[in-house]
Order: structure tokens, then C-alpha cells, then sequence
């Protein structure tokens, strides 16, 4: 229950903040695509927080050995890429001309998505014995 209303709250807060950013005059085409990683990134958010609610209306445990070694198998993959996305970056960054916030929002909003990724293709592929 305690990880439903955290993932709620951090929803919460990140409706808010997206509501006060649109709040601007003028949106470039780099705050759309920003906007729709940032919304799907909300939808996936969602879709978890959907899976956990219904699994705690039907009594399973929150966490089992399974979901655990999945989200330990992607978060080490997430990290693991995320290294190489951000030297990525900052090898673009050298041939591109890029402020440091768009650097630094490009990197989180790229790292939120590798993790998405990461996630999804363990739980369809599976995770093996070790």
C-alpha cells in the first residue's frame, strides 16, 4: 500500500509540474517531444500503478522473488545503458551546440526511458536462474 501512494503522489507532482510548464505562450518543437516522452513515461507510470492496485485488491503480495530479481535485473541493464547514453551526449554535445539544460533534461528523460524499455523486455522475455 505504502508503494501506491508514493507512486500516486509522485504522479501527482509531475501532472502538476507538466499543467505549470504548458502554462508558457509559446511551446518549440523541442518541449513537444519532451512533452511526449515525459507523457509516456506518465502512461507507463500509470499502467503500473493500475497492475499494483489490482493486485493488491486481490490479496497477492505487493512484491514477490520474481518482481524483485526483474526490477534488479532492470536496473542494473537501465544503468548499464544510461553510462553509454550519456556519453553519448556528451560526445553530441562537442559536434552540436546544446545548452546545459537541454543536456541535462535530455539525459534524465533518456534515462526514465531506457528504464521503461529495460523494464518491459524483462517482463516479456523473463529472467533466468542463475
Amino acid at each position: 500500500m505504502k508503494n501506491i501512494i508514493a507512486l500516486v503522489i509522485v504522479l501527482f507532482l509531475v501532472a502538476l509540474t507538466v499543467l505549470l510548464w504548458l502554462g508558457k505562450e509559446s511551446l518549440g518543437e523541442e518541449e513537444l517531444t519532451s512533452l511526449g516522452v515525459i507523457l509516456a513515461i506518465v502512461g507507463f507510470a500509470v499502467f503500473i500503478l493500475i497492475r499494483r492496485i489490482k493486485s493488491w485488491k486481490a490479496g497477492e503480495p505487493q512484491e514477490d522473488e520474481l518482481s524483485k530479481k526483474v526490477m534488479l535485473r532492470t536496473s542494473s541493464l537501465s544503468y548499464y545503458i544510461s553510462l553509454y547514453f550519456w556519453v553519448f551526449l556528451l560526445w553530441l554535445k562537442d559536434r552540436v551546440a546544446f545548452d546545459q539544460e537541454q543536456l541535462i533534461g535530455t539525459g534524465i528523460l533518456g534515462m526514465a526511458v531506457i528504464f521503461a524499455l529495460s523494464w518491459i523486455f524483462f517482463h516479456l522475455r523473463g529472467v533466468p536462474n542463475d
